[in-house]
């Protein structure tokens, strides 16, 4: 990967939902904009806040698809990446303080 590029592979989205309260939300249903979820596969030289096999959200409208050896990636930016997901751990403390 080149400059702060990163290669993504998406997480499997079933095309129908279900809400919290178990309604079934079909694929066909226009809604709001869902962010998607990927694993960070390969990063880019300048990439600086994401790090390979982070889990990272981004716009699936904003994308560029690419096919490597039968499996589908995306090609994004380090900026469009909207958040991080970190794994807390457990270990130690609880963190809570009187």
């Amino acid at each position: 990967m080149l400059h702060d590029r990163l290669l993504v592979q998406p997480e499997i989205d079933a095309s129908e939902r279900q809400s919290t309260s178990g309604l079934v939300i079909p694929a066909t249903a226009v809604g709001p904009k869902r962010l998607a979820w990927a694993v960070v596969v390969a990063a880019g030289e300048h990439v600086r806040q994401v790090a390979v096999g982070d889990r990272v959200l981004f716009d699936p409208e904003d994308r560029a698809e690419v096919e490597l050896g039968g499996t589908d990636y995306v090609l994004l930016r380090e900026r469009d990446v909207h958040g991080v997901a970190k794994v807390q751990e457990t270990e130690g403390a609880t963190g809570l303080y009187l």
